[in-house]
């Protein structure tokens, strides 16, 4: 957990059911995603690499900055949208529990 100037993040191992289908293609499927809550966004499933089609993706020239967890890299699926999951590989200290699991935009529950 941390808390900046009103800010809080939470990274807590979750036990739903999350699958990533994108146009008809199971990307992930896991029983073991870790939930992480932000101040101001909703909750992200961080989906351990594991239990992702990584062989499906490809990463992309896209990087983004986090002060509060760091720098994400993104991926995208060939021939389907563009940078449609990300991760962090070296994540700020509080938020260790994320480093290479990656985060999709859109994710089934159940």
């Amino acid at each position: 957990m941390t808390a900046t100037r009103g800010h809080h993040i939470e990274v807590t191992q979750g036990t739903d059911h999350i699958r990533v289908v994108v146009d008809g293609r199971l990307l992930a499927d896991t029983r073991r995603p870790l939930l992480l809550t932000e101040t101001g966004y909703p909750v992200r499933y961080y989906l351990p690499p594991e239990d992702v089609r990584t062989d499906l993706l490809v990463p992309s020239d896209t990087h983004t900055a986090c002060p509060f967890k760091g720098t994400a890299s993104y991926w995208s699926l060939p021939g389907g949208p563009e940078d449609i999951a990300w991760a962090y590989p070296e994540p700020h200290p509080e938020v260790a529990g994320i480093k290479d699991h990656l985060c999709f935009y859109e994710v089934e529950l159940g």
